[in-house]
């Protein structure tokens, strides 16, 4: 059989694709945007801009060792639990989805990733805070929680938890790992012609023998390949802005100008261009979606704020550094075409790498965008697994649940980029939908669980959390109590 010629994107029915269309037009023309920057600016002025505030507080905290769990073992520290949730968000949205959002926004829409995640900084503060709050045992000695712990625990409706577990694990298990794997796979084929069914046989082959190692080895995996790559990627960035450092004043001028229609040729498409900074910005640094919350839940930290710390901090990384390095990239490179039929994902950044470093440039991204699309997808798995864990504890379910992960990420690399990222705008845009609304009804509970670390930080203390320090209700709350860790206990 010929995989070259199968036309796999036929496989998907017409019906799908026009629900999938409707259905961003109606979420993120008509509401989701001013949701999004609503919620955000909410949650930064009721926390009288912790983002800000606390943010050499956040430093501090990402050294910590874990704490000892009941079997004795140490738990996953507060580094790899941000390592998770680092893996998921830097990934293809970082260099595709930056691209994309340029080409088809123009330069003005990374102002507008700057606003989502300056904003979401905040949001990813109150959902992690909840998620550590709520978080229950897991059957390996560990922790596991998010969304779907709090919005029954805390707001006392299952049945919301439920639904959100069904869409988290359709959105990252599923959607956004076919995501991952198309861009590896376009990546290799105008790199190198590789075929995009060979990388999804190979990508599906080494996603098998990880995902059944559970979440310990997708911790220590994801904490070795991203901040490695990250830092490489950087400083490549680094290195092309001090060889084009004439450029530099005028490419802030025009993301500044883009931003508010000022640009000419973006000047009558502001709303989209809006429209296109935060879709690939909550894409790409996930606040206020619910999904990093998964991983934050997974941290045996002694005081919930400290995932919330850690994950706010993970959303500057992601935006400010990583998603700014690729658009800083991209506005130099004087090939850059705007427009729908311009050429765009991967492929953009891939040619702009080429156009500053030679050959190098090329394959360096190649290798990017591999481990960081890879961790991606291992970050997602996990997702998916926490959330099906919380809907069933059948091992048949969870085998099944393994093998569709599997089988999406083959299909992924084969299928249109267009029909997957489409496809993942919408899911992305339910989840974040549920996910803030349940966030903004329990805000009181963030509110009294940080005043609680603010108070024991200013008598000099390392913050320990018990629920009876606060005035929330907090009776649904099983993990944290006179002594939640047996080692580390008391305050020091």
């Amino acid at each position: 059989m010929d995989f070259n010629n199968i036309n796999f994107d036929a496989l998907i029915p017409e019906w799908f694709k026009t629900v999938v269309s409707t259905g961003n037009d109606l979420i993120w023309t008509q509401f989701l945007i001013g949701l999004l920057l609503l919620a955000g600016i909410f949650f930064s002025l009721s926390s009288r801009f912790i983002q800000l505030r606390w943010l050499p507080e956040m430093f501090r905290v990402i050294g910590e060792k874990p704490e000892t769990l009941d079997s004795g073992e140490k738990g996953i520290s507060s580094f790899q639990a941000f390592a998770i949730s680092a893996a998921s968000r830097v990934g293809t949205g970082n260099i595709a989805g930056v691209a994309t959002a340029i080409v088809l926004g123009g330069p003005g829409a990374v102002f507008w990733m700057w606003v989502i995640a300056f904003f979401g900084a905040a949001s990813a503060f109150f959902e992690a805070t909840l998620a550590q709050v709520y978080k229950v045992p897991d059957k390996e000695g560990g922790f596991r929680g998010g969304p779907a712990y709090y919005m029954e625990r805390g707001l006392g409706q299952k049945w919301l938890g439920m639904a959100f577990a069904v869409l988290i694990t359709i959105t990252f298990a599923f959607v956004f790992n076919t995501v991952q794997s198309n861009t590896i796979a376009e990546s290799l084929n105008t790199q190198y012609s590789v075929a995009p069914w060979v990388t999804g046989l190979i990508l599906a082959l080494i996603t098998a023998l990880v995902i059944f190692g559970g979440v310990r080895s997708i911790a220590k995996i994801s904490s070795m390949i991203v901040p490695v790559m990250a830092i490489l990627y950087i400083l490549l960035v680094l290195f092309i802005l001090l060889t084009h450092a004439n450029m530099i004043i005028p490419m802030i001028g025009s993301i500044i100008k883009g931003a508010f229609g000022m640009e000419q040729a973006f000047g009558g498409a502001l709303g989209f261009t809006i429209m296109q900074g935060i879709k690939r910005g909550l894409f790409s640094n996930e606040a206020g979606m619910g999904s990093a919350p998964n991983a934050a839940a997974t941290a045996a930290v002694s005081h919930p704020v400290k995932q919330g710390l850690i994950q706010s901090l993970g959303v500057f990384f992601d935006t400010m550094v990583v998603c700014t390095a690729t658009a800083i990239m991209i506005l130099l490179y004087t090939g850059l075409e705007y427009g729908e039929k311009a050429t765009q994902g991967v492929a953009v950044t891939q040619a702009a790498l080429n156009s500053h470093v030679g050959t190098f440039g090329g394959v360096f991204l190649t290798v990017a965008v591999f481990l960081f699309a890879y961790s991606s997808v291992i970050g997602n798995y996990y997702y998916g697994q926490s959330n099906i864990e919380y809907l069933t504890q059948n091992k048949v379910v969870m085998f099944i649940f393994r093998l569709l992960v599997v089988f999406m990420v083959f299909f992924g690399a084969v299928v249109k980029v267009e029909t997957v990222w489409a496809t993942a705008d919408l899911f992305m845009g339910l989840m974040a939908i549920l996910n803030i609304t349940a966030i903004i009804g329990l805000a009181h509970v963030v509110f009294e669980v940080a005043r609680d670390y603010a108070d024991q930080r200013r008598k000099g203390l390392n913050p320990v959390f018990r629920t009876k320090n606060v005035k929330a209700d907090l009776s649904s709350v099983d993990t944290w109590g006179e002594n939640p860790y047996h080692s580390d206990g008391d305050n020091k």
